[in-house]
């Protein structure tokens, strides 16, 4: 590992970690704490593909629906407006609305082969701000003149790679340059986030094979056909089966760094307690 004991994390000059887990488990509050001291820089990953590989994407599609009003498409023609997709790190509702979800038109679905071209894109999209992070991290220290670095992936990271293999080339350029630290949640957390999926669905990024085989068993148990599906049954019915999918994932990536607890990340407030946190991990 980068850092192979506590005391050589504790005199590293420069400190970088990349943190990854379920989504909603405080990759971000911790990332955006570290940043409030004034040390670290904060690359969120989700955020660098809502503004870099899929901002062509999104926008293009934003036009779509603006050229079916006859006033709007008159007005882009004339380049008399432009539209832009709006991403914040904490919200990324233009890239979750774009990805959408596979099923009935009329409920709001998209057919299944568009839906996995999209999907399609974002994994490319990831891949590519994941293969970044190196890069990030030069600027953020040559550039702004930010010791430290702090990666803030996002919840797919583990459907992209083989955690298994040791020689995976994105999992080992990442921990070439950061600390992998798994955030772990128990069974009340993934409880917890079903249960906020359920009242809120949002579209997912899922690993094509996985992806196929839930679509697959979900139209056969169902006994249904493509255009009849309610897209919010289905994604609500995909969501916990994809978080037992990445559960051995995640944990076969801590094997090249270290885990700590959601309850572990929630209590960190400032610089000494993230320190203290991994420290007492290595």
């Amino acid at each position: 590992m980068l850092y192979p004991d506590a005391d050589s994390w504790h005199a590293a000059p420069r400190k970088s970690v990349l943190l990854f887990g379920m989504s909603g488990l405080g990759k971000t509050h911790v990332s955006k704490a570290l940043v409030q001291q004034g040390d670290w820089f904060h690359y969120s990953v989700d955020y660098r593909i809502g503004t870099s590989g899929m901002h062509g994407h999104i926008k293009d599609n934003l036009i779509a629906h603006a050229m079916r009003e006859p006033f709007l498409a008159q007005m882009l023609r004339a380049d008399a407006m432009y539209l832009e997709p709006n991403i914040h790190d904490d919200d990324l509702s233009a890239v979750a609305a774009y990805l959408g979800k596979p099923g009935d038109p009329a409920r709001g679905g998209l057919p299944m082969a568009e839906y996995t071209r999209r999907q399609s894109q974002f994994r490319d999209a990831e891949i590519a701000a994941l293969a970044e992070t190196a890069q990030f991290m030069t600027r953020a220290r040559d550039l702004y003149k930010y010791p430290h670095f702090i990666c803030d992936t996002g919840g797919s990271i583990c459907e992209w790679i083989d955690p298994e293999d040791d020689n995976d080339p994105l999992l080992t350029k990442l921990a070439e340059h950061c600390l992998l630290v798994w955030i772990k949640g128990d069974e009340a957390h993934t409880q917890e986030l079903v249960r906020r999926f359920d009242r809120a669905p949002k579209p997912m990024a899922y690993q094509p094979a996985f992806l196929a085989e839930m679509w697959a068993t979900y139209l056969s148990e169902n006994n249904t056909q493509e255009a009849d599906v309610d897209p919010d049954t289905f994604i609500r019915w995909t969501y916990a089966k994809a978080l037992a999918h990445r559960q051995p994932r995640y944990a076969a990536m801590a094997r090249h760094g270290i885990t700590v607890t959601a309850e572990d990340v929630y209590a960190v407030t400032s610089t000494d307690d993230f320190d203290a946190l991994i420290a007492s991990k290595l």
